[in-house]
């Protein structure tokens, strides 16, 4: 469905959702700021781009293997690259795409220059729900993240169209007590706007956040058009939240609005690199995706604004038959969400415009794995999903590649080793001259050097030029973000080599955490550590005793036998042999101040602190746990509205009409 012809709602007179145009309170039709061109043409035109690039990749490993005959081993190899650059093709041609449309101005949906905004004068009509599901959270940090995102929205003209929700699941009874008192403190705090603050903690967290908003719904979804859904550590700007919910009622077809979260808050190195290189690549990235993904844009599960109406009609999840890990609950919820409205005709947006969404990241290597973890058991999963009747292609897509970024790293890991063990018979076998009984001249073994360095340098400029882009553009367009051209540059190279260094790292533990996934390991999702802490050594020792030592064995042995093939091993081998001191030296505080001292990993958010971002950082100094008495939080009456159950291999019916709210 396109959205050149967006002013409409959808009904239920036919099988086909019909259009309905949507119209103010001024009597004139709203316009809809989300126009796409040539939308069902794009993922042809990155297949264009895709599979040539691919085959090229592969040709050059064909030719490289052919002169001494196919070896069996070779042929896995040849296997598991032509798949592993397929992957590096597609986010190679995203990012160039995007570094064209982002240095032109160009908008990824409509082709046009510069993207069509919302009126933000215009004042809300409908009530808009904002909602913060947290989790056995630090009490401190969840407050006056909240309080931040009120603050934003009670001094603006719009106030009385949003009312604040904390869903809270938290199980530890300390942790429970605190978040209540606090929220005592807070409603006091806010004086007669509190009306429109509430706190609800579920007795029984069924099915984790899914079960958390999907309760807030059938109590309350009725009272609201729409619900931002924050994270216990996001924060957002009362411009870009006010600029949601006009999107959402100006686009009468639109469902979801996905924001780019932008981490901040780090002051620890790793945290620091992992912050600065979202801030520098993130606006390029974020454009191509939009312009392939089109209509189809994924939901990540926080920063972003949801029509209620539809997500109560069409993403009520079921349990999935048969067991882990394609079974049970579905974990990663948002991507299978968004792809269930859109398969109902509903439309879902990314925003690349970076400004006035945030969120935190781990700080240490450890944290980090730990929930990437979690991330790969839910997005294994969705490859499970990928019959689901109905789904658009850029959805399928999404659950591709969502779980290919981590399998790619085993299969990364399964061609070294191939590689490895090739190199290795080869060294230690007696070459065979003549394989005929009646051969004339002998059959010398071939090495294609040349093709070797076409494709090492192909592979590194598949790798890399993104991120050169990523760097050219942040120079041209927004080098004052970062402070200065030359504060960028530092930034930039150190990221550059960081990376380098801990990519064999996240390659080890992906692979690991892919082959668990496999074989039925489960892991526990809870909280995740959100601020800073310094790895002891003993854990990182830990977490990479076995990588290490592994790389030591490699290494010896692929230098006793193959030096050729150690030299080239060498890059990677060095990262995991470091494995811990890098994860203890990242994990600290003092090094990543040192570097913002230094005008290394600097930001735009500290070069111009949005007001947001200065509330919370101020009242993490003085906050502290009221000492009175809590108080039991009044509650809104219920509207209860069941969320029905998706069935999977059956199309959904369309939406039902729904008549606008009245102001």
């Amino acid at each position: 469905m396109s959205t050149s012809q967006n002013n409409h709602t959808i009904t239920s007179s036919s099988d086909e959702a019909k259009a309905v145009p949507q119209v103010k309170s001024d009597g004139t039709a709203s316009a809809s700021h989300f126009i796409l061109k040539g939308e069902h043409m794009r993922l042809f035109i990155m297949a264009m781009l895709v599979i040539p690039s691919t085959a090229l990749a592969g040709w050059s490993l064909y030719e490289i293997f052919l002169p001494n005959g196919l070896t069996n081993l070779e042929i896995a190899q040849l296997g598991l690259g032509l798949t592993l650059f397929a992957w590096l093709c597609m986010a190679f041609w995203t990012g160039i795409i995007g570094f064209f449309l982002q240095l032109f101005n160009i908008d990824p949906l409509s082709l046009r220059r510069n993207q069509s905004q919302p009126d933000a004068t215009a004042l809300l009509t409908q009530k808009h729900a904002v909602v913060m599901p947290v989790y056995n959270e630090d009490t401190r940090r969840i407050m006056v993240g909240f309080e931040a995102c009120i603050r934003e929205l009670m001094e603006s003209e719009n106030s009385s169209k949003f009312d604040f929700f904390m869903l809270s699941d938290t199980r530890d009874t300390e942790k429970a007590d605190a978040e209540l008192r606090a929220f005592t403190r807070l409603k006091k705090r806010l004086g007669a706007f509190s009306s429109q603050v509430f706190y609800r903690r579920r007795e029984q967290n069924l099915h984790r956040k899914v079960g958390n908003l999907k309760e807030f719904c059938e109590r309350w979804g009725a009272n609201y058009e729409s619900m931002i859904v924050l994270d216990a550590d996001s924060v957002m700007t009362g411009e870009r939240m006010q600029d949601l919910a006009r999107r959402i009622e100006q686009n009468p077809d639109t469902a979801l609005v996905q924001t780019i979260p932008m981490p901040v808050r780090q002051n620890t190195f790793f945290g620091r690199f992992v912050q600065f290189a979202a801030h520098l690549y993130s606006p390029m990235l974020a454009t191509g995706l939009s312009f392939w993904q089109t209509d189809s844009a994924n939901y990540w599960g926080h920063n972003a604004i949801i029509r209620i109406a539809p997500f109560m009609q069409h993403c009520g999840l079921p349990t999935l038959e048969g067991r882990a890990p394609f079974g049970g609950e579905i974990l990663s919820h948002d991507f299978v969400e968004a792809a269930l409205l859109r398969r109902a005709g509903w439309q879902a947006y990314l925003l690349t415009d970076t400004t006035g969404s945030y969120e935190e990241v781990p700080s240490n290597i450890v944290d980090y794995a730990i929930r990437d973890r979690r991330w790969v058991q839910g997005n294994i999963q969705h490859l499970g999903l990928l019959n689901v009747k109905g789904l658009k292609m850029a959805n399928r897509l999404h659950f591709l590649f969502g779980a290919f970024a981590y399998i790619s790293s085993l299969i990364l890991f399964c061609m070294l080793a191939l590689g490895t063990a090739d190199a290795l018979i080869r060294a230690t076998s007696v070459p065979e001259f003549f394989v005929s009984e009646y051969q004339l001249f002998p059959s010398w073994q071939v090495a294609r050097q040349d093709m070797m360095m076409v494709t090492m340098w192909g592979t590194a400029a598949l790798l890399f030029l993104p991120k050169l882009l990523g760097i050219t553009l942040a120079l041209i367009k927004r080098r004052s973000e970062f402070g200065g051209a030359w504060s960028l540059l530092k930034g930039a190279a150190i990221e550059l080599t960081m990376a380098v260094l801990i990519a064999p790292l996240m390659m080890f533990y992906h692979s690991y955490f892919v082959i668990s996934v496999f074989v039925g390991h489960s892991v526990k999702w809870e909280a995740q550590e959100r601020e800073g802490r310094k790895v002891p050594w003993k854990v990182a020792i830990k977490h990479t005793q076995i990588m290490s030592c592994l790389a030591v064995a490699w290494g010896v042995t692929t230098f006793y036998f193959t030096p050729s093939l150690f030299m080239w091993l060498l890059p990677v081998l060095v990262g995991m042999v470091l494995a811990a001191p890098v994860i203890r030296l990242t994990s600290s505080d003092k090094l990543g101040i040192a570097m913002r001292k230094w005008g290394v990993f600097v930001i735009d958010q500290e070069v111009n602190e949005c007001k947001a971002l200065k509330r919370l950082r101020v009242a993490m100094g003085y906050f502290a746990i009221s000492q009175h008495k809590a108080e039991v939080p009044a509650l809104p009456d219920n509207v209860w509205q069941i969320m029905p159950e998706q069935v999977l291999s059956q199309k959904p019916l369309p939406m039902r009409h729904r008549l606008p709210k009245s102001a």
